[in-house]
């Protein structure tokens, strides 16, 4: 089951697009303004709304980590605000100052793509906010623009209907015709096709538009065979232009919005359609789901935002137990551990477990005496079957830990990086734990106690991509 959880009413005019973070909900409309919320109560930020523009915001979107919200605007600027406060970091004018119809940052937040209506598109420098690279298409008006996970590759669309394909240095790798009225929307997948030959790396791409289509590719990339983009499929089901698509998070669901009203909900794998939402009044115009709940925002020239929460059994269905276990126990949020525990046939037990807050790290520490004391389960069969399952997990966690090559392993957490990072010590770190280093214990390095020359890091691609090739292989 999908269920409107809220609505937000607070735009004055059409709501364009709409984005999460970890923790805040953007939204922005043809009234000039972007509004932020926190996922807790749905709640506006005490300095929202953020005004600056002068005509109408047709996108925002967030940096990686949060920290920083992008938007743009027909009065041809992209604007970096601070989530912490609101305060404006900087306003980089297109070149030309043609409307800016879209913005994108990197996977690693060192760029960040704006494209405007005279068919240009920019990529700027994040941390500088000095302009790049510029390119620009032959026809029409950029109106999409989505980066593959591994920020090798960006995808542009436009309104003459074609998707461009460009590499991290600005260069056009492919151009075609992906629908005859006009393109409106693209997105890749954060996960990557299973099936490719090694070395070669698969990526789902959807892409929406005016031909009231939403169709499906599958872009290949490797430095020794070159580029490719392969059609795949066509998802039936909307009777009127689609304005928007989006891909979940575990790459397992795609949403779409549509001129008809209606939203629809696709098992990525199947194809199927899971949900058909009809709540809004009129065109619906931007979808986004959480990265790390079960939250679907969709937008509407309605001038609402609804908010939509799904059941955990739902995602069951669109999610298997092989996906989830990509990423490490110890790290699940309480709505994975409700996928676990759906998976396990242990529904019953997921309004105990978020009672209690359960997250991954919580559940590998669960024994037979808290299930009994605090989790209060009075089955001993149930009890017994929890604990079973939890040893499973336990198991997998030290298999996969004590395989874990070295040089993937933070020397300050001694745990795996995720967003690995050097600094001018010639070392690699997680990026927030040597951030706190460097805060608390001044210019050291954590590996040789000298002073470090410089506090800048810089972001490990190279080695990012290598442990996310061993996860791939390992944890399957």
């Amino acid at each position: 089951m999908v269920k409107l959880i809220h609505t937000l009413a607070d735009h004055s005019d059409d709501v364009n697009c709409c984005a999460f973070s970890s923790s805040l909900l953007a939204t922005c409309s043809l009234d000039k303004t972007i509004r932020l919320y926190t996922l807790s109560d749905f709640t506006e930020l005490p300095y929202s709304p953020l005004k600056f523009h002068t005509y109408a915001v047709h996108c925002c979107c967030f940096s990686p980590s949060g920290h920083i919200l992008a938007s743009c605007s027909t009065d041809g600027t992209t604007v970096l605000w601070s989530t912490h406060n609101g305060q404006t970091l900087a306003v980089m004018e297109q070149p030309g100052g043609s409307p800016v119809r879209v913005c994108r940052f990197s996977p690693d937040s060192s760029c960040l793509a704006s494209g405007a209506a005279d068919g240009t598109v920019v990529l700027w420098n994040a941390q500088s906010h000095k302009l790049y690279r510029c390119g620009s298409v032959k026809d029409g008006s950029l109106v999409a623009c989505a980066f593959s996970p591994n920020g090798n590759l960006f995808v542009t669309g436009s309104s003459c209907g074609d998707l461009t394909v460009w590499d991290d240095k600005m260069r056009c790798l492919h151009s075609e015709k992906a629908h005859d009225l006009g393109i409106t929307c693209c997105d890749f997948s954060s996960q990557p096709v299973s099936g490719g030959e090694q070395g070669l790396q698969f990526f789902r791409l959807a892409s929406c538009g005016q031909d009231c289509q939403v169709k499906i590719w599958v872009v290949s990339f490797t430095h020794v065979l070159g580029f490719e983009l392969k059609y795949k499929s066509t998802l039936s089901g909307h009777c009127a232009p689609v304005l928007t698509c989006a891909f979940s998070h575990d790459g397992q669901m795609l949403v779409s919005g549509s001129v008809d009203k209606s939203v629809i909900i696709y098992d990525t794998n199947s194809q199927n359609v899971l949900h058909t939402l009809t709540q809004h009044t009129r065109y619906v115009t931007t979808c986004a789901f959480a990265p790390n709940t079960l939250l679907l925002a969709t937008g509407s020239m309605d001038k609402t935002v609804n908010i939509w929460q799904f059941d955990p059994e739902t995602l069951c269905q669109a999610r298997s137990m092989e996906d989830q276990l990509k990423q490490f126990p110890e790290d699940w949020s309480e709505e994975d551990v409700s996928l676990w525990l759906c998976a396990q046939g242990l529904k019953d037990l997921i309004g105990i477990f978020k009672m209690n807050n359960i997250d991954g790290k919580e559940l590998l520490n669960l024994t037979k005496e808290s299930l009994t004391d605090d989790l209060k389960i009075e089955s001993l069969g149930l009890r017994s079957k929890v604990l079973r399952k939890i040893e499973e997990l336990r198991t997998k966690v030290k298999s996969l830990s004590s395989e874990i090559p070295d040089e993937f392993i933070c020397p300050i957490t001694r745990e795996l990086m995720k967003d690995p990072v050097i600094a001018s010590d010639g070392y690699s770190y997680e990026k927030e734990a040597m951030e706190n280093w460097i805060s608390k214990k001044k210019r050291t390095s954590p590996m040789t106690n000298l002073v470090l020359p410089s506090v800048v890091l810089t972001p490990n691609r190279t080695l990012k991509m290598a442990i996310n090739r061993w996860l791939e292989t390992h944890q399957k």
